[in-house]
C-alpha cells in the first residue's frame, strides 16, 4: 500500500516555492548584473542553427540511452539495477550537458559576451541547490521515516 503523510502535498508546495522563488531571485540579480537579456519563458533559444542541431542529437542520444536503460534494467535482479540507466540520472545528464553545450555555443558565438558566464553561473546555483535539498532531507520538511512508497 502506498501511503504518504497528511501534509505532504502541503510541504512539497512549500518547498516547491522556496526554490522557484530563490531560483528567480538569483537570476533576476545576476541578469542584471551582467546585462543578459531575459530568455522567453518555455522555449528553446539556441545561439544558431548548429547548436540546434548538436542540442537536438544531444536529446535524441538522451532518449535512446533511456529506452535501452529501461530494457537493460528490466531484465536485472530487483535492486541490482544500473543506476546510470535509470531515467532520473539519465534526464540529469541530459540537463547538464545540455547547459554545457549552451555555454560553449554562447562563449564562442553569442552577441552579448557575458551569457556564457550567466550560464554557468544559473547552471552551478541550481547543481548546489538541488545538492542541499538532498543532503538536508528537503530542509527537513520531510520525515523520510514517514514515507513508505
Amino acid at each position: 500500500m502506498y501511503e504518504v503523510e497528511p501534509f505532504f502535498w502541503l510541504k512539497l508546495l512549500l518547498l516547491l516555492t522556496i526554490c522557484f522563488l530563490l531560483i528567480t531571485i538569483f537570476n533576476a540579480i545576476l541578469r542584471r548584473w551582467l546585462g543578459v537579456e531575459k530568455a522567453k519563458v518555455f522555449s528553446h533559444n539556441y545561439v544558431n542553427d548548429k547548436h540546434k542541431k548538436i542540442d537536438w542529437n544531444l536529446r535524441l542520444l538522451f532518449i535512446i540511452m533511456i529506452v535501452l536503460g529501461g530494457f537493460i534494467n528490466i531484465v536485472l535482479i530487483p535492486g541490482e539495477a544500473y543506476f546510470f540507466l535509470q531515467p532520473w540520472f539519465l534526464l540529469f545528464g541530459l540537463v547538464f550537458t545540455s547547459e554545457i553545450i549552451r555555454a560553449v555555443m554562447e562563449r564562442r558565438y553569442a552577441k552579448n559576451p557575458n551569457a556564457y558566464i550567466f550560464t554557468i553561473c544559473q547552471s552551478a546555483f541550481m547543481l548546489v541547490l538541488l545538492i542541499v535539498v538532498f543532503a538536508t532531507d528537503f530542509f527537513g520538511i520531510f520525515d523520510s521515516s514517514v514515507l513508505i512508497f
